[in-house]
């Protein structure tokens, strides 16, 4: 490894980097707890905003300190974002793993992005409506059909490989297991199942419409998170599924706190 490259893990792996990225998993918690609580008032009838991170997000900004608060996630999820960077070049060498933390890095710069427009616009785009635009835009393609399917397909295979980690409790591996007294492992291992399965849920059912979408080449089918979580509530079990999977993001907002304690650095 060249000094450059020592340079830049050492950096990464600062104490000052870790308990940022720590701070940041604690916000990635508040998210999840908060689209939980926004899914099951839908599920009870009584839910205006978008159960997804844009509403998540409207919530804080609306309290007393939202601003405050928002900023102090900017630099949290601005640090997962570098910290997952440094685990796609210094990290594991397996390809599954750095494809992971590449997804994560897209994911924490868009919500990094999210945030800073609603402080400094005041609002954002609806999540559906970024998701509706976007595959418009790749249907427009000559190859527009195919791209979005295989998407759609990536999607479900995500889907399942977040249930398959919380089934098997894959998720451990990220955990510093041998610093965690046996009832914290005991939680974590029955937030993280039930959390991995309700992302795992969303994520597939989410694929589902995307598929759908390129087959019918209509983009409004597709959903985003809020969109995808109302879905349930059509299902023959009515909302009560809905509630089953807002309840599963709610324990998943648990493990991100828990992970922001024992997470393996």
């Amino acid at each position: 490894m060249s000094q450059a490259e020592t340079a830049a893990r050492q950096a990464a792996d600062s104490p000052a980097m870790v308990r940022l990225a720590r701070i940041g998993l604690a916000c990635r918690g508040v998210l999840y707890g908060l689209i939980g609580v926004l899914a099951v008032q839908i599920a009870l009838g009584d839910g205006d905003q978008e159960a997804d991170k844009n509403g998540a997000i409207g919530m804080i900004a609306d309290l007393p300190f939202g601003a405050v608060v928002l900023w102090i996630m900017v630099v949290g999820f601005a640090a997962l974002a570098l910290w997952q960077l440094s685990e796609v070049f210094f990290g594991s060498r397996k390809a599954l793993d750095r494809a992971e933390s590449v997804g994560r890095v897209a994911v924490y710069v868009f919500i990094v992005f999210t945030l800073l427009t609603v402080l400094l616009s005041g609002s954002a785009k609806s999540e559906d409506k970024k998701s509706q635009d976007v595959t418009g835009d790749l249907l427009s393609l000559p190859a527009g059909q195919v791209i979005v399917t295989v998407i759609g397909l990536g999607l479900i295979a995500l889907g399942a490989y977040w249930v398959y980690q919380g089934v098997k409790k894959k998720f451990r591996e990220e955990l510093d297991i041998g610093r965690m007294p046996p009832r914290a492992r005991k939680v974590m291992d029955r937030l993280g199942i039930a959390g991995y399965t309700a992302r795992g849920l969303i994520a597939g059912l989410a694929g589902i419409f995307v598929v759908q979408a390129a087959l019918t080449f209509d983009p409004d089918k597709v959903s985003g998170i809020d969109g995808t979580l109302r879905a349930f509530a059509k299902t023959p079990v009515g909302p009560w599924l809905l509630v089953v999977v807002a309840l599963g993001l709610l324990l998943f907002a648990g493990y991100c706190f828990g992970e922001s304690r024992w997470r393996r650095t």
